[in-house]
């Protein structure tokens, strides 16, 4: 079904990676079409609690193919492909629902594992992702400002609330390159790890989350912080306490205390399960 993705799901973490290692990654229509479609696979499958993505090779993406940009500078539009359709996330969230936004409203934590470097497209995607870490071998640049293009996929919406405005208008407007040590200190990446120990860690970080958190409070609390982008405060409070309420009726909350109580890791029920 996938050509330009690799899709691997192992119980308790799906990972999806980009596999166009010869171009660097470069993002097509149709790899867009994958990732979507296969963050849906992971989405309803109940096995799975966390979404990993990456890139093979040595670069995570390097933004959108030249060969479809050369096309569509021709006039044919970057968008045309054969749609693999699918509707991952929260319908009810419906701020959330375009292109790479709809990852905001994906109920199941995605990690971003920046493995060199990553460009344009590829950077508005890992900014949709909920946790980035990155290899001290990666490079970032928005890039858009240098092909004549503007802050596309979100990107004028994400980076400022992540950097900050000040940086964001720089790093947006300049398109220069950031290196691994920036990207961390500005909170473009969560973390910045050496190259030999990305994959592991991630992968820790991963596991750690899926079998030590409960599904479902990760499910709520996501979409409380991405909602809360768009609310005021008395109705953001409004919402905690009434969520918090409804958390402490869950069997969750009654095992999360009881094994911590038992001194041993708690055995949460998956999304569905008993929630």
């Amino acid at each position: 079904m996938y050509q330009d993705i690799l899709y691997e799901a192992n119980d308790p973490l799906a990972t999806i990676t980009l596999n166009r290692p010869d171009q660097l990654n470069a993002y097509t229509p149709r790899m867009g079409d994958e990732i979507k479609h296969a963050i849906e696979k992971a989405e309803r499958d109940p096995d799975i609690v966390t979404i990993i993505i990456t890139g093979a090779g040595r670069g995570f993406c390097a933004g959108a193919d030249l060969g479809i940009l050369k096309k569509a500078t021709e006039g044919n539009g970057f968008f045309k492909s054969e749609r693999l359709e699918s509707d991952p996330g929260d319908s009810t969230m419906e701020g959330f629902r375009a292109p790479l936004a709809y990852m905001h409203s994906v109920q199941k934590p995605i990690i971003a594992v920046i493995n060199g470097p990553i460009a344009g497209i590829g950077l508005a995607l890992a900014l949709f992702c909920d946790v980035r870490f990155a290899s001290d071998k990666s490079v970032f640049t928005t890039a858009f400002a240098q092909r004549g293009l503007i802050a596309e996929w979100g990107l004028a919406w994400t980076l400022p609330r992540l950097v900050g405005q000040a940086t964001a208008i720089d790093l947006i407007l300049s398109a220069r390159k950031v290196l691994p040590e920036e990207a961390a200190a500005i909170g473009l990446v969560n973390r910045v790890l050496p190259a030999d120990e990305l994959e592991n860690f991630s992968r820790s970080y991963a596991l750690d989350l899926s079998n030590n958190c409960s599904p479902t409070s990760l499910k709520i609390m996501k979409r409380q912080i991405y909602m809360g982008l768009h609310q005021q405060l008395d109705e953001a409070m409004d919402d905690a306490f009434r969520l918090m309420n409804e958390s402490m009726t869950r069997p969750d909350f009654k095992e999360g205390v009881k094994s911590f109580l038992e001194k041993r890791p708690p055995k949460f029920p998956r999304v569905g399960e008993a929630n």
